[in-house]
């Protein structure tokens, strides 16, 4: 008798500003988020699938936002600031660890996989908390561009190659 394995419930959460320029620098292209979603899909359920970006109101920006919605993505845009000393800040590291945090406390998404897209160390931490939870943890990344912390304390480490490549 055949018996058919459940699918997973799967969560992405992808750090946009972190794979935009990681992919850049390495490959000077851009991440094929269609290809993500359709290797993802054959792996489970995408019940959550979240992109952090910035938001500059940039018609570029606006346009790939657009992209990622049609896709499956909820975008979640922070505003970009200019501080007076002349730095500037724009990341999500906090919203992204709350949001995984929240989807594997919802007791009405029972998720098997997270799936972090980010080459961040400072990930490595959430990572840990999360597979304490039994719960299986992916990271996408450019090699030579992702912390080994962050391999490490992912149970499946996936390097973007040409596969996820947009040329």
């Amino acid at each position: 008798m055949y018996h058919k394995t459940p699918m997973k419930n799967i969560a992405v959460f992808v750090d946009v500003q972190n794979i935009y320029y990681t992919v850049k620098e390495t490959f000077n292209c851009h991440f094929n988020y269609k290809a993500l979603w359709k290797d993802l899909s054959k792996l489970g359920n995408i019940c959550v699938a979240n992109a952090y970006a910035i938001d500059r109101n940039d018609t570029k920006q606006i346009a790939f936002q657009y992209i990622l919605r049609n896709i499956g993505f909820e975008v979640k845009l922070k505003p970009y600031i200019n501080r007076s000393d002349g730095s500037s800040k724009g990341d999500w590291d906090v919203g992204i660890t709350i949001d995984v945090m929240d989807t594997i406390n919802d007791t009405n998404n029972k998720i098997d996989m997270i799936v972090l897209l980010s080459g961040d160390g400072d990930f490595d931490l959430l990572l840990d908390r999360v597979s304490c939870n039994n719960i299986e943890t992916h990271v996408y990344g450019v090699r030579n561009l992702t912390a080994a912390s962050l391999i490490e304390a992912a149970d499946i480490y996936k390097e973007i190659n040409t596969e996820l490549l947009l040329n």
